[in-house]
């Protein structure tokens, strides 16, 4: 099985450092209300500017603190250090916070750059250093923003998004439970479990529709992982059985074969590298889960989708910008 070594973790960071700070190109996830409303990437968003978008970004600096928790001495572990001492200050986290203050901000990357935010913050509540926790302390006002969207909308939230991109609401939820235990809230985990039973608890016989043109992460997967991380152990081995009742012979088949990508320069058909990357993510962690007997046939699926997606992380800026975070998920979470 492919792991992350200090190497791969170096060229990770690498990737990351060149792009955290490439103000263009940007998509911006922007209202405007009045002329005032016209600025930039770096003047809305003073850490988050890069990256080509802002949930990107938010997750590159994840992939950067994470490399240098696991790894401190990496190669380009100082230029690590150096960016994100300069990234995560009380002055840059104020002009966040001034953004998300905005009346027409309220929806602002709900739930995709919502949950990658607090996953980002339960990276560095996890560092041991000082410099690590001052980090973490810069950016939990932020987090606390998002926890607190989170619990005003999943009450509200009815029906659950099915989607593979950026609306899914199973990896909302599953990111954001890597928080729970940071929150400022003790109830945070129980809410977002009581939602993935709702929304979840009661599918069975998945008939998957995948993958789509534009999928980077699996629906039916997706949903599955979303629920192996939020309820108990005994509870998520009788739904999953029921909810995907075939793997043993290799069905859906779908589900266990990697996905083509026939044009990296186009940002669209370049998510299936993220989709393939996500499944393995995905595949990792529901085999510790299977039953014994499924584990090698859904490992084996992990490495094929790898295999498939991990040369390609920087072939052209549409994927360079954000596939590397999800190659760390498949390989290190």
């Amino acid at each position: 099985m492919q792991t992350l070594t200090a190497d791969v973790a170096a060229r990770f960071a690498g990737i990351a450092l060149g792009h955290v700070g490439r103000e263009f190109p940007s998509k911006l996830d922007h209202v405007l209300t009045g002329p005032a409303d016209l600025a930039g990437p770096r003047d809305l968003h003073p850490i988050f500017y890069g990256s080509f978008d802002w949930h990107s970004a938010v997750h590159s600096h994840w992939l950067l603190a994470r490399v240098l928790r696991r790894f401190p001495d990496v190669a380009g572990a100082s230029d690590v250090r150096a960016w994100l001492a300069g990234a995560f200050t009380a002055e840059n986290v104020a002009g966040e916070l001034a953004y998300l203050a905005r009346p027409a901000a309220g929806g602002f990357e709900r739930p995709y750059g919502w949950a990658w935010l607090l996953m980002l913050q339960a990276e560095l509540e996890a560092h041991e250093t000082a410099q690590g926790r001052d980090w973490a302390e810069a950016l939990r006002p932020l987090a606390r923003v998002f926890e607190a969207r989170f619990a005003g909308w999943l009450p509200r939230a009815t029906y659950p998004t099915r989607v593979g991109t950026h609306g899914s609401s199973a990896f909302a939820l599953a990111l954001a439970q890597r928080y729970a235990a940071f929150a400022g809230e003790p109830g945070f985990e129980t809410l977002l479990a009581e939602a993935a039973r709702r929304w979840f608890g009661a599918d069975a016989d998945a008939r998957p529709f995948e993958p789509s043109g534009v999928d980077f992460l699996s629906p039916t997967l997706m949903q599955a992982e979303c629920l192996r991380r939020l309820i108990p152990a005994e509870a998520f081995a009788a739904w999953f059985a029921r909810f995907l009742p075939r793997l043993a012979e290799g069905e859906p088949a779908t589900l266990f074969e990697p996905a083509t990508v026939s044009d990296r320069t186009d940002g669209q058909i370049a998510h299936l590298d993220g989709l393939n990357l996500s499944r393995a993510w995905c595949w990792r962690h529901l085999a510790s889960a299977a039953p014994a007997a499924l584990r090698p046939r859904l490992l084996d699926a992990a490495e094929r989708h790898l295999a498939a997606a991990l040369p390609h992380l920087a072939d052209h800026y549409m994927g360079e910008h954000w596939l590397a975070s999800f190659a760390l998920l498949a390989l290190d979470d």
